[in-house]
């Protein structure tokens, strides 16, 4: 992932062109139209990405295995440039002023690209490996050409051009990868996504200019929280849509509607699990943290986790699965994303915890263990009770969270030390 460094002499403005590009101290933390507008391709994406995994699913031979991971795994490696381009683009926004023309011509452009690779994303690893890695090399690349342009002399200018090396260079095996078929092609491109991720966490490292740790979560925390807590929102909406989508087809059908209620159920649930409480107070404990870069960075893994595993639930309920089949034969790999998915998710937001009050509550624990051991048994279900499962532990973890809360004061942030 990618990040603005930024000292405090970068967050303020001067008669300066290159520092007007910034964002100010009294500029908005909320996100703007721009950066909202933009969230709107991700749609598209969390859409593509849970479909793609249905049909992976769907292939012979798949269904009747517990480990399906090989199986996904392709699409994963696919996910993660995307949500690169992501975080690339929300550091942006938070660091640079949307305000201004140069910022809005590389977002909107970030866009159209992030939606050329979603359309590619089916055939990523058969014709259609150019439409993907090239937008992607393209637009990783090309911001960073034009604010190294925009922000030269300035003391951002370092941070650009570290950046820019590391993109050009894995941009190489992007392309290179996009130019060979089968298992090269994997190959290159999980070493380009594993020297991207390696790169930042390091500093992005360069000869002459060294290392730099980003910094943005501390000058930009509130603001980054905000956009982390809008894409996971997103995902929610791509869930409400799929099951709409998907209750189509079963529309009066007794028990498509079952599946469709316990399937909205689980969102809402979801939804209720995320913010409260933890999902409301992030900025607060970015703001009490005596390193809010590093939980920044973790609060932004976690947030990660949560998203990905919405999209696995997505791709449970709302996809081939349980609305379609609700009382079909639940095979081995059903069961892995049925109850994978919220495992994924309670996993990811009782992580995010430890991030905003240095503890985990026991019922996430729990609830996980349960979705963990009960996969066995759900052999012998049908898939709507197997979701029901899913919701019902979903349900026992906002209920404990409920009674935990009643009659005492909302619970401040207390970050790890």
């Amino acid at each position: 992932m990618a990040a603005w460094q930024a000292s405090e002499a970068g967050l303020t403005m001067t008669a300066g062109g290159r520092s007007g590009l910034l964002r100010t101290p009294s500029s908005p933390q909320q996100a703007t139209f721009l950066e909202l507008f933009f969230d709107l391709a991700f749609v598209f994406v969390i859409q593509r990405i849970a479909l793609r995994i249905t049909e992976q699913l769907a292939r012979p031979g798949v269904a009747d295995q517990w480990f399906a991971l090989p199986a996904v795994g392709k699409t994963l490696l696919l996910l993660y440039p995307l949500t690169s381009v992501w975080t690339v683009a929300a550091w942006t926004t938070a660091r640079l002023d949307p305000r201004r023309l140069p910022v809005q011509a590389v977002t909107i452009a970030t866009m159209f690209g992030v939606l050329i690779m979603s359309a590619a994303l089916p055939s990523a690893f058969h014709g259609g490996g150019l439409a993907f890695a090239v937008p992607y090399v393209v637009m990783q690349v090309g911001r960073y050409v034009v604010f190294e342009i925009m922000l030269r002399g300035h003391e951002l200018q370092d941070t650009v051009t570290r950046q820019l090396v590391w993109f050009s260079l894995t941009g190489i095996l992007w392309i290179a990868g996009a130019f060979t078929h089968d298992q090269t092609r994997v190959v290159l491109w999980v070493a380009a996504a594993g020297l991207e991720f390696l790169a930042a966490r390091v500093g992005w490292p360069v000869p002459k200019l060294g290392a730099r740790r980003a910094t943005v979560w501390a000058a930009a925390g509130e603001h980054l929280a905000d956009r982390y807590r809008q894409f996971l929102l997103i995902a929610l909406g791509e869930s409400v849509l799929a099951l709409a989508l998907a209750y189509t087809g079963g529309l009066y059908d007794v028990e498509s509607t079952a599946a469709f209620v316990i399937g909205f159920a689980t969102t809402v649930l979801l939804w209720r699990v995320y913010f409260y409480r933890a999902g409301q107070i992030l900025a607060e404990a970015l703001a009490a943290s005596k390193n809010p870069s590093h939980l920044g960075r973790v609060a932004a893994f976690a947030h990660w986790i949560m998203i990905l595993g919405i999209i696995i639930i997505i791709t449970a309920v709302g996809y081939e699965l349980v609305i379609p089949h609700p009382f079909g034969h639940t095979m081995p790999a059903w069961v892995v994303v049925i109850l994978g998915g919220p495992a994924v998710f309670v996993a990811g937001r009782a992580h995010f915890e430890y991030v905003v009050f240095a503890r985990v509550s026991r019922p996430r624990v729990v609830g996980v263990v349960i979705l963990v051991l009960a996969a066995p048994l759900m052999l012998l279900l049908p898939p709507v009770l197997v979701s029901l499962t899913a919701a019902l532990v979903l349900t026992g973890i906002a209920a404990a969270d409920a009674v935990q809360a009643r009659g005492k004061p909302l619970e401040a942030a207390s970050p790890p030390r």
